[in-house]
Order: C-alpha cells, then structure tokens, then sequence
C-alpha cells in the first residue's frame, strides 16, 4: 500500500502522437499532462533523448518530471524507463496517466501496482522498468464500447460531445489532487479524487 512516504517526482501522459490522434479517447493522459504543464507554466519540448516530450515543472515547492512519450503507445515503455533512469526516479515515484475502458467517463481512480488490464501502454512500461508494477497510475474513464472486437476502433475515436465533457470533467478533477500526489499526501488524494469523480 502507498504511503506518504512516497512523493511522486515523474508523471507521465500515454497517447499516441500526431494530429490524427489529437484528442481521442486513448490520448486522455496524454491530455491531462499537457494541461497540467500550462497550468504550471512548463513547456513540453521535443527531447529525443527521452523518446518523448518532457519538461521541468514546479509545484507544491517541489521539482517534477512531465512525460509525453512520443513512441506510439506499445512503445511507451522506452520513454519511461530512460527518463527515470536518467533522473534516477524509483518506479515508486512515477505516476503513469491512461485511458481506462473499465471506468465510465466522467469517474478517474488512482491505483498502485497491479497489472496492465490489456493496455499496451501499461503492458509496455511494465516491461520496461524490468517487470515492476509498483508505479502509480491515474485512470481516466473513457467507458467500454460493449464487445473486446470494437475495443480498437473505440479508443482511437473522439467521443461524443457528452462524453467528451465528462472526460474533460474527470481531468479538470485529476488537476486539483496533484499537488497532493507531489507533496505524498496519498490519502488525502485519493479521498478527494474519487469522492468527486463518482
């Protein structure tokens, strides 16, 4: 179980990049990211390096990594176990946020460890940090087309305008428990998050 001990240092948005992708179901965290770097005043820059777009950010007193990774999502993975070994940031302390087909839109929940439930993205990074799951992830909701076959063509879609302003909702939500997740304060953000988002 995560502690207050464990302040996050590195959070990262999946999704896939370029224009066609822009806004979709599967890119919510990739959303979420960069409106938090704008909100924070960071700029995401092209870091090749890092296999992604990255920036230094402040807040709650303390620096913090953002990630975009620009590999598509099966290849999340490299961004961020090259990012976290470069800065020397414990799986402990990042946080990995991603579409969640098992959540309605509208609901975001945090989570510590457990497995990629079929997202590539998660699959990815898992393997990537040597098989370990103890990083955190923020569940975006986006909601479940019915039948695992449309599954594919479902996350790589916009939704509907309901839809969109519920997930809008639930990132808009996310934002505010942050500075909570920076300061360690575990509890505290879990309460508010899926009190909020229900």
């Amino acid at each position: 179980m995560k502690t207050a001990a464990v302040p996050i240092r590195l959070i990262v948005g999946l999704g896939n990049p370029g224009s066609e992708y822009e806004q979709t179901r599967h890119n919510a965290g990739q959303d979420l990211v960069e409106q938090l770097a704008s909100a924070l005043s960071a700029s995401l820059s092209s870091t090749p390096k890092f296999f992604g777009l990255s920036t230094l950010a402040r807040t709650a007193n303390t620096d913090i990594r953002l990630l975009v990774p620009t590999t598509f999502m099966n290849r999340s993975g490299q961004a961020v176990a090259t990012l976290s070994r470069f800065y020397k940031i414990a799986p402990e302390q990042i946080l990995v946020v991603h579409d969640e087909l098992d959540l309605q839109p509208g609901v975001a929940r945090l989570k510590v460890g457990g497995g990629h439930g079929g997202h590539n993205g998660l699959r990815d990074i898992i393997s990537a940090l040597g098989n370990n799951k103890n990083f955190t992830r923020l569940r975006i909701g986006i909601g479940h087309p019915g039948h695992a076959s449309a599954v594919a063509g479902y996350v790589l879609k916009r939704a509907a305008a309901e839809d969109r302003e519920k997930i809008s909702f639930a990132i808009d939500e996310s934002l505010r428990i942050v500075d909570d997740l920076v300061s360690g304060d575990w509890d505290k953000a879990t309460r508010q998050l899926h009190s909020n988002t229900k």
